[in-house]
């Protein structure tokens, strides 16, 4: 399967070169474009002819949202995902309503990332879940309520969901149940089955919604 095409918008190289070596070192994914503000990114699209866009928010000259909107005005198919250091509503409801597929913080977990850009890739939408559920109801995304009957979770796999709830990224979670990562990797996989969700941010949208866990709860 040929690379799915990465270009790569941020404001400091540091941040592009580590995710040029994550993309290409962790996916099937070949960056084949960099922009350091939102303008060069929007020039950038056509003549790169990329799969997926990761956009800053924050970057001079045009900002990450600007670009966005120019970017979606001229390619409507464009697949972008907001990574930025905002968590706050208001920025992500300006990405998303400028034509973001994704958002997601620049905290995310490594393998996250790589799943996030193979998932918008597909056409699907992903958000950080700490921050959707409250905004997606505003913007009409909320996932209609499961048509299939969810299948009980055991103690432990109820644990991992809670804390993707909150937030807690997967080392992170390891370490607080005494797991190894890879554990923790398999038991995800296990409650998207059981619940019938696709990624991280559905699964943790269904726990919120169906009370198992709050946002009021700290991160571990």
């Amino acid at each position: 399967m040929a690379p799915i095409r990465i270009l790569i918008a941020d404001d400091h190289t540091l941040m592009r070169q580590g995710l040029r070596q994550l993309c290409e070192g962790l996916g099937n994914f070949r960056v084949v474009a960099e922009a350091e503000n939102g303008a060069q990114a929007v020039e950038l699209v056509s003549t790169s002819q990329a799969d997926v866009i990761l956009m800053d928010i924050a970057m001079p000259d045009m900002d990450g949202v600007g670009a966005i909107r120019q970017i979606v005005r001229q390619t409507p198919a464009a697949r972008i995902i907001a990574l930025t250091m905002y968590r706050e509503d208001k920025y992500m409801l300006d990405a998303i309503r400028a034509g973001a597929r994704g958002y997601l913080l620049k905290t995310v977990d490594a393998y996250d990332l790589i799943a996030a850009i193979e998932a918008v890739h597909r056409g699907e939408y992903l958000i950080d879940p700490i921050i959707a559920v409250r905004v997606l109801s505003e913007l009409h995304m909320v996932m209609p309520l499961q048509v299939l009957q969810a299948e009980p979770l055991t103690e432990s796999e109820m644990a991992v969901l809670r804390m993707v709830a909150q937030g807690v990224e997967n080392e992170h979670i390891a370490q607080a149940l005494n797991y190894s990562v890879y554990t923790v990797a398999n038991r995800l996989r296990t409650i998207y089955e059981k619940l019938h969700v696709t990624n991280r941010t559905q699964a943790a949208l269904y726990a919120l919604r169906q009370g198992w866990a709050t946002l009021d709860e700290p991160p571990v």
